[in-house]
């Protein structure tokens, strides 16, 4: 939809790749990160726009000053990644993809409300992308 942000949480160098794709296409997007550290080094990147919210406290899980619309998120651990698909769940109702190496938690992200689980242990990311694949930005 238009003037919707993809909303990315990347904290791994799959994830990172995205995001310079991102970057490259001139998308609208904001990055969900949990620490100083990764914002320090998103920054470096040349990301501009990053939420940085308490994972552990409900109660900074504010609304972003931005509209979002489909989410991605990239698996780092199990845990993580389900705090984040909870938090995102909040924030719309539209598509979230969650992108990890592993095939075990599938069903554990589905249940959570991850619309897509893509099993993806090459790195490879542009099919995400793609202006013909069927995958709404």
């Amino acid at each position: 939809m238009e003037g919707e942000f993809v909303l990315v949480a990347s904290p791994n160098p799959v994830g990172r790749k995205f995001i310079l794709l991102l970057m490259a296409m001139k998308r609208n997007f904001i990055v969900l990160v949990n620490n100083k550290k990764e914002e320090e080094a998103l920054r470096k990147l040349g990301v501009s726009r990053m939420l940085r919210i308490k994972t552990d406290d409900e109660e900074s899980w504010d609304l972003p000053p931005v509209p979002i619309g489909c989410c991605y998120i990239f698996e780092l651990s199990t845990t993580l990644t389900c705090r984040y698909l909870q938090i995102c769940r909040h924030w719309t109702n539209n598509s979230i993809f969650i992108i990890t190496p592993n095939r075990n938690p599938r069903m554990i992200y589905k249940g959570l409300g991850a619309s897509y689980v893509i099993h993806s242990v090459s790195g490879e990311v542009g099919f995400l992308l793609a202006a013909k694949s069927g995958l709404e930005l």
